[in-house]
């Protein structure tokens, strides 16, 4: 039986990682300076927290997914409840990142050990200078692959990613990212794009480079757009547990309105304490282990836009 694979973001969502507060945020004096040290916006309520994580973990279990928790590790931090960020799953086994982040160096590498015992392979890793977080990486489909390019994921992160999925993937579209509020803010390209089916995405436009807002219309991804007032609550960041199934943050009404509309079935979790001080949500707080993708449309051919009718 197969345990681990799916390159897709919008496939049925069958296995996840995560880690529990309680092995990821630190005690007493550390707890203190810490969150100040990463940059968090106030220091999280460790038992507020514990029951948030509780209540997600409960919903993904009512969902029918399976999920798996990291252990406490001594190189990690607080960040390391957000367990995307520190790797990225292919259909040939995990691709440990390099973080852009220093605080969280240690990370990928107590991920991997996680992973071989819990028998995932491991396909690779990103070293030396180059630098990537899995938030910046986002699949459109089995074989395209987007990688934004910002503070946290640079050139050389890329080129080493690119050589590792050879042969595994057809195209590695390259998204430059904008400054926003600088190198210490929190932005990755899932910061401004959700998919939520092969045909349907979360976006917020006013980010999006017009060039791969354009990629994405003439893929026939339709798009859903995030109101300007809860861009900055978390309301594009959205996970999919299955096609136009998903889960996100409690507090952005208008962008679960907008969701539904779009006949998007949506489930919310409190984050009170563990998503909004270090502006983390469902897709930073998982990590997919197992997707299976039933396509619901024939595949599409990319149509140039500057071609002629």
């Amino acid at each position: 039986m197969q345990r681990t694979g799916g390159q897709t973001e919008v496939g049925t969502l069958m296995r996840v990682a995560l880690k529990h507060p309680k092995d990821a945020f630190p005690t007493g004096d550390l707890m203190d300076s810490q969150w100040q040290e990463l940059g968090y916006h106030r220091k999280p309520d460790p038992l507020g927290a514990e029951e948030e994580h509780d209540h997600l973990i409960g919903l993904f279990e009512e969902l029918g997914i399976e999920v798996d928790l990291l252990p406490p590790h001594p190189g990690t931090g607080m960040d390391s409840i957000y367990v995307r960020d520190a790797s990225i799953l292919t259909d040939q086994g995990i691709i440990l990142c390099n973080m852009g982040k220093a605080a969280r160096s240690g990370e990928p590498e107590a991920q991997g050990a996680v992973f071989e015992t819990w028998n995932i392979p491991i396909l690779g890793k990103v070293e030396g200078d180059g630098r990537i977080e899995g938030g910046d990486v986002v699949w459109l489909d089995p074989g395209t692959l987007a990688v934004g390019r910002g503070y946290r994921t640079n050139d050389e992160g890329i080129r080493q990613l690119e050589a590792l999925l050879r042969g595994i993937v057809e195209e590695v579209l390259v998204v430059p990212l904008p400054h926003w509020k600088g190198e210490s803010d929190v932005f990755h390209l899932m910061s401004i794009l959700s998919p939520i089916d092969e045909d349907l995405a979360l976006v917020y436009s006013p980010l999006l480079p017009v060039p791969f807002r354009e990629l994405l219309l003439h893929r026939g991804i339709s798009l859903v757009e995030v109101p300007d007032q809860e861009f900055g609550s978390m309301g594009c960041n959205v996970l999919a547990v299955g096609p136009r199934v998903c889960v996100m943050l409690e507090g952005n009404p208008e962008t679960r309105r907008r969701l539904e509309g779009a006949g998007v079935e949506v489930h919310s979790y409190p984050g009170e304490e563990i998503s909004v001080p270090g502006e983390g949500g469902p897709t930073c707080l998982t990590r997919p282990l197992l997707r299976k993708l039933q396509s619901s449309r024939k595949a599409h051919a990319f149509v140039d836009p500057t071609a002629a009718v």
